[in-house]
């Protein structure tokens, strides 16, 4: 019987064609949809020298491990290819390489094409410090104690209270209560009395009071936030101490001289006008007991004395 001839396994050409590493099965995909390494660089917003180096599987030239996996993930995406799958071929080919020995994946970067252009980035930088300057330069005004100009240009600007000769001085309002001092705001304030002597000096903060002691003599207040103080005598409120954000300086604060300030102006009803030097005042309501004076009578020429004649 003839020995029958022996036959080789043919190697089958479609198996030996088929790419087996992640940048040739990347590459073999992008070339079969007719697309350049530009095209995708396009696409992806990666270089385009880093995206011929994963086709070449040289993630060496890659900045890391996290970069070679993020880069490949986002080229696999942008041709229709299984992203996960090439993510873990590359993972393998860089942990079975020397530059897996030497380097650590901590991380993968985000995608590329998610990620802002870096002119956006720097734009929201710079408005985010001049915010936050302009935020601190606001407060460290706010918070800073008022200069000798500001006082001196706040005290000139300081109307002078007319004063009517004869006038009699009001009554004092009578004192109800300590005079307190409650900050709605974070503000700056000192206070202190007619001998100088400095009762309140620093920084008042939100929510915090400040009651003047009793024994004070003539105290007077100095500010740059007038309106960030709640003032009350006796728990009674007083009217804003000066216009907003405006020095005031030598505001009386006493119990007496808040009072006066929340009395209405004007004089009150049925009080009598002021009497005038050395007259006395006149009753109100109440007749007169003086006997009225006749008006003088119209004066009459006298007649003219005779002129002695010549003769005489």
């Amino acid at each position: 019987m003839a020995d029958e001839p022996e036959f080789e396994p043919v190697a089958d050409d479609a198996t030996e064609a088929q790419p087996s590493t992640p940048g040739a099965k990347l590459r073999a995909a992008r070339e079969a949809q007719g697309l350049s390494v530009q095209d995708i660089a396009t696409r992806t917003r990666i270089a385009q020298r880093q995206l011929e180096a994963i086709e070449r599987d040289d993630y060496a030239a890659l900045p890391g491990i996290p970069y070679a996996v993020g880069f490949a993930r986002a080229y696999a995406r942008a041709i229709d290819l299984d992203e996960v799958a090439i993510a873990a071929d590359v993972r393998n080919a860089v942990h079975n390489s020397d530059m897996g020995a030497t380097r650590y994946e901590a991380f993968e970067p985000a995608d590329p094409a998610r990620v802002p252009s870096r002119t956006l980035a720097w734009t929201a930088a710079v408005i985010g410090i001049v915010v936050i300057a302009g935020f601190t330069i606001w407060r460290t005004q706010l918070l800073t104690p008022p200069t000798g100009e500001q006082i001196a240009e706040q005290q000139e600007q300081k109307p002078a209270a007319p004063q009517q000769a004869g006038a009699p001085a009001p009554a004092a309002a009578p004192v109800t209560g300590p005079v307190v001092f409650t900050a709605n705001d974070d503000v700056w304030m000192r206070i202190v009395d007619e001998a100088g002597e400095r009762l309140k000096d620093g920084l008042l903060k939100k929510g915090e009071s400040f009651t003047l002691p009793a024994d004070a003599r003539n105290p007077t207040i100095l500010t740059g936030r007038p309106q960030a103080l709640d003032v009350t005598v006796g728990g009674k409120p007083i009217p804003p101490l000066g216009a907003a954000d405006r020095t005031i300086a030598d505001v009386p604060v006493s119990a007496e001289a808040l009072l006066a300030r929340a009395t209405p102006a004007g004089v009150p009803a049925g009080q009598s006008s002021p009497s005038g030097p050395g007259r006395a005042p006149a009753s109100v309501g109440t007749p007169s007991l003086q006997a009225p004076v006749p008006a003088p009578a119209a004066s009459t020429p006298a007649p003219a004395a005779p002129q002695p004649s010549a003769g005489n």
